[in-house]
């Protein structure tokens, strides 16, 4: 598809798979079918591997590596997809489903914060989360991770400006425009003014400034910086009023980041 940059066909990571929501908007209660995840991970979590491949609890010493992950979850489809670029399944790194789980007494003591996703090391070394840090170090700790976090400091530094852009400028206002897709109580008028924001502020530093010499943030092909920020415009999607305001530059950038080439 020539609409799809050659760095993206490089990272083919994903398949769509619709997901089934009942959203209240008002009293009116209707069903919303969309593909919202955009991310799944479709090979075994669990198979049999070989001598010859590097095996996750060699990469830093530790015991077996376990990404916990909410399939629902945008932030954890970031990493997701750097887990399939990197093959890391292959190399033993488990991938947890959390649903359902992240307030039990095992999980925080792992992460007081009871989010995902959450990286756990094994052993003694812990764990961490927020998704920027889990894609970062995933990228560190493996081969082929340079790729979509360059180790030159100051591309790096703009890859990690975007992701600190993407949690404290442009995140927030998504709770009340898309949590209600979960089935979390928000506020309507709420939804449209931080979609307002998101329209009037958010927009026009992603297209003018982060987009504004390349098709991806600052770079040519895709790194975890865009990993970071497209999974959220999915979620947009889930209310179509909102989505049609979108402009075309953004949406064109969710193609190029998670569309599904033709054929692939």
């Amino acid at each position: 598809n020539d609409s799809l940059s050659a760095g993206y066909e490089s990272l083919i990571l994903c398949t769509p798979i619709p997901l089934r929501f009942h959203v209240d908007f008002g009293n009116h209660r209707r069903e919303l079918t969309k593909d919202l995840l955009l991310f799944h991970c479709n090979s075994k979590l669990t198979r049999r591997l070989s001598t010859t491949t590097m095996d996750c609890c060699k990469a830093d010493g530790t015991s077996k590596m376990k990404l916990h992950i909410l399939p629902p979850s945008a932030n954890s489809h970031g990493c997701l997809a750097i887990v399939k670029a990197l093959k890391l399944e292959d190399k033993g790194l488990e991938i947890v489903n959390a649903y359902g789980k992240t307030r039990s007494e095992e999980f925080i003591a792992m992460n007081p914060c009871h989010c995902c996703p959450t990286l756990e090391f094994g052993g003694d070394k812990g764990a961490i989360w927020e998704s920027c840090a889990c894609m970062r170090t995933l990228c560190q700790l493996f081969e082929g991770g340079e790729k979509y976090y360059p180790q030159d400091p100051i591309i790096r530094g703009t890859i990690d400006m975007v992701c600190d852009w993407k949690n404290t400028a442009f995140y927030p206002p998504f709770y009340h425009i898309a949590y209600i897709l979960f089935g979390v109580p928000v506020d309507e008028a709420k939804a449209k003014e931080d979609f307002k924001k998101i329209c009037d502020e958010c927009f026009p530093i992603l297209l003018d400034t982060f987009l504004k010499d390349t098709k991806f943030c600052y770079s040519d092909t895709p790194t975890i910086a865009d990993l970071g920020v497209a999974p959220l415009l999915t979620l947009i999607k889930g209310r179509p009023k909102f989505w049609a305001k979108v402009p075309e530059g953004v949406k064109e950038y969710h193609t190029r980041v998670l569309g599904i080439p033709r054929g692939g």
